[in-house]
């Protein structure tokens, strides 16, 4: 067996990927806990090859398996934005939660979308070469909500709607990592993640 690095310094997305390789043999270690200092810039208009860049910087400077994730909020109203930026939505300085809200206030059509894309990368068997990356995706349908709902989760969960009337922060972190976007892509990557770590 061996460790499986989370391509993130993300506290919020560690604790949920902590929760959902939870069954995986061998550690998941975090960039914290092996004094990966990377900065990874994230140019592309994708979430696969966002991801991609970051597994394969990860994976050569860790010599380790790596999993990397980039997933985004995509919003109707907002032309299917932020997209790939949800991260930097509305600047540094700027609630994101608060700024979408007030983006689409008057809009009707709330209709939202959560997306995730996990690269794995498998790191090459001599040093400098290029890790082998594949791709796993996972999407959950919902809507905006007009005000918070819930203190679970992170991120945009508190506005996050599902079809079954809760938002995402209002749900119990077993259920929420059954059909979340993440939680689909990591249950599509599993098998592949087994493989990696040496699982019988």
């Amino acid at each position: 067996m061996t460790d499986l690095l989370l391509a993130t310094t993300n506290r919020g997305k560690q604790r949920e990927l902590g929760r959902l390789l939870a069954d995986l043999p061998g550690r998941v270690v975090t960039p914290q806990e092996l004094g990966l200092g990377l900065e990874v810039e994230e140019p592309y208009d994708t979430y696969a090859e966002n991801a991609a860049a970051k597994a394969d910087a990860y994976a050569r400077a860790s010599g380790l398996p790596t999993l990397a994730d980039d997933s985004g909020l995509e919003v109707a109203a907002l032309g299917w934005g932020p997209g790939v930026r949800t991260n930097r939505f509305g600047g540094p300085d700027v609630d994101p939660v608060a700024h979408l809200l007030a983006r689409i206030a008057d809009a009707d059509d709330r209709r939202a979308r959560m997306v995730c894309w996990l690269a794995v990368a498998a790191p090459g068997p001599s040093a400098g070469e290029a890790p082998a990356i594949e791709l796993f995706s996972g999407v959950v349908n919902g809507s905006v909500t007009r005000e918070r709902r819930g203190d679970g989760g992170f991120g945009f969960d508190p506005i996050f709607l599902l079809p079954s009337g809760k938002t995402t922060a209002e749900l119990p972190e077993v259920e929420k990592d059954r059909i979340s976007h993440r939680g689909r892509a990591v249950l599509a990557a599993m098998p592949r993640l087994r493989a990696l770590v040496g699982s019988p």
